[in-house]
């Protein structure tokens, strides 16, 4: 029998599998700040969920950022829920309470019962009922697997949205992760209508130019000692450069490319003194497990946190962590 196999004839699955089948109402949420798997497992579960006349609410604090819009259906996506009673809140690709922001808040006070789905291995587990699969590459693959589990099809826009996650989470099939499922995967939602190469193009193939001013900004406070690059992006960075939340850009992911680095570090300063903390790693290291010691999560070599304090203050307090994770980790790339 196979990992998939396995996992579909496993209690809490049997479990999920019932407890959508006696929902009217249903209530979706993913992380804030969301990223392409987030959105994407949203969206490829809300499909079918409508399909079989399931009242479907989908929110997102903020809503889907504009980079995401061009999946089919995103603008059901509300930026918030203040009001209902939901049979059942499905939460997507999110490691813990803090990460399904003020929507996920007002589901878990409204609704009888909760499926947490999952890929983190730092999750919680919070809910009742848990489809929490950390050998997944990303949300999107337990979403495709349950709908083999409940023996419903997928669509052309539930496979692009869908494939969207599995880009976006693998880097274009570039991560340490992928395997020869995951390409499996993404052929079958080829072979359902996704299209590759728009998806290509629309997510890891742009950038906007508020982000190039704002790298701009920031690139003067790299700095790289033994294995850890790290920068700093301030509020009035983030103004200057026109933008009005807090991204990088993907400037995290761009610094750990470079050759002498192990881990990079992107300190955000947000309002009220709280400072957002980005980390990545080439394999063979852990940022993870520095995340959750902060009281964030993540995956083993893309994670973060969010630290009450001061940039000075945050700084002074993750570094240390970080070069010790760094001397902690085998380094396959050395």
């Amino acid at each position: 029998m196979s990992a998939k196999t396995a996992r579909r004839t496993e209690p809490q699955w049997r479990q999920a599998a019932a407890a959508i089948a006696t929902a009217k109402s249903i209530l979706l949420v993913s992380h804030i700040a969301p990223d392409g798997d987030a959105v994407g497992s949203l969206l490829g579960l809300a499909g079918p969920l409508r399909e079989r006349g399931k009242q479907v609410t989908a929110a997102i604090d903020d809503g889907v950022p504009p980079e995401l819009r061009f999946i089919p259906h995103s603008d059901i996506v509300a930026p918030a829920v203040n009001a209902g009673e939901f049979d059942l809140m499905i939460t997507l690709d999110s490691s813990d309470l803090e990460r399904i922001g003020e929507a996920g808040a007002y589901g878990m006070g409204h609704s009888r019962r909760v499926i947490n789905l999952d890929h983190h291995p730092t999750n919680t587990r919070f809910g009742d009922i848990h489809l929490i699969v950390p050998e997944a590459v990303a949300a999107v693959e337990i979403v495709y697997d349950f709908l083999a589990h409940l023996g419903w099809r997928i669509s052309a826009g539930a496979a692009h949205a869908l494939l969207t996650g599995l880009v976006t989470d693998t880097q274009g099939f570039r991560i340490s992760a992928t395997n020869s499922r995951t390409l499996e995967i993404a052929q079958d939602l080829i072979s359902k209508g996704a299209p590759l190469s728009q998806i290509m193009a629309q997510t890891l193939n742009r950038r906007s130019f508020k982000e190039v001013e704002l790298w701009k900004l920031a690139l003067p406070s790299v700095r790289l000692k033994d294995g850890l690059i790290y920068a700093t992006i301030r509020q009035c960075d983030l103004r200057r450069a026109g933008l009005g939340k807090a991204s990088d850009g993907g400037l995290v992911s761009y610094l750990v490319t470079v050759d002498q680095a192990k881990i990079s570090i992107v300190f955000k300063e947000l309002p009220e003194r709280k400072v957002e903390v980005g980390f990545r790693a080439k394999p063979g290291y852990d940022v993870a497990s520095l995340a959750f010691q902060l009281g964030g999560g993540g995956h083993t070599l893309a994670s973060g946190c969010t630290i009450d304090g001061s940039l000075k203050q945050v700084e002074a307090k993750v570094l240390p962590l970080a070069h010790q994770a760094i001397a902690e980790g085998a380094g396959s790339l050395e």
